[in-house]
């Protein structure tokens, strides 16, 4: 006689980030020292306002110039003139809820549409709760002429896109993620 098993449920994608997910260098956007570099530093809590201290935040983002060395970049993969760039990072939640990440300041980028896109971070949370990761963008404070023309930050409700844009902080930019509830951080389906 044989046994039927039903569908295995879903699961979230934490608490185990530490299995196969934890990078040591992970937060290095760019080596320590490198030239124009800073800290992106930011608490990323839940709806009730608590940290969340099981996650994980991962950045994507252009070099300087704008340019992705990945064949996706439509004008052609290009390696970065900024020396150890590697577009990517990973940061764990501290037990406060903090994570923080070493980068450049990215260049803008052409739009699909012809027009160009503000310099961002791309940024992708992941944690306990969570079936998928969620993603957002991290605007820059000092770039409001760029932000305002941003087609993708124009799409967003007007009383919504400062969950969007960094503060700026003694070594960098401050940038809060919220999860849920008042002052939920906008999310992007992609």
């Amino acid at each position: 006689m044989s046994e039927r098993h039903g569908v295995t449920p879903a699961q979230t994608v934490g608490p185990y980030l530490s299995i196969g997910l934890r990078w040591p260098d992970g937060p290095h956007v760019v080596p320590p020292g490198t030239p124009g570099s800073f800290w992106v530093r930011g608490r990323i809590t839940d709806g009730a306002g608590a940290p969340v201290v099981d996650a994980l935040v991962e950045s994507w983002q252009a070099d300087p110039d704008g340019r992705f060395d990945h064949p996706d970049d439509p004008r052609g993969a290009r390696a970065s003139s900024v020396a150890g760039f590697r577009g990517f990072g990973r940061s764990e939640t501290d037990d406060q809820g903090w994570y923080a990440l070493l980068t450049v300041r990215p260049g803008p980028l052409p739009a699909p549409d012809g027009g160009t896109e503000a310099p961002h971070l791309n940024l992708s949370v992941f944690g306990r709760g969570l079936l998928h990761r969620v993603v957002t963008r991290l605007y820059f404070p000092d770039e409001p002429a760029a932000n305002a023309a941003d087609p993708v930050l124009c799409g967003v409700d007007a009383d919504r896109r400062g969950t969007l844009v960094g503060r700026e902080s003694a070594d960098g930019v401050r940038f809060d993620i919220r999860l849920q509830g008042d002052d939920e951080t906008v999310f992007f389906a992609v």
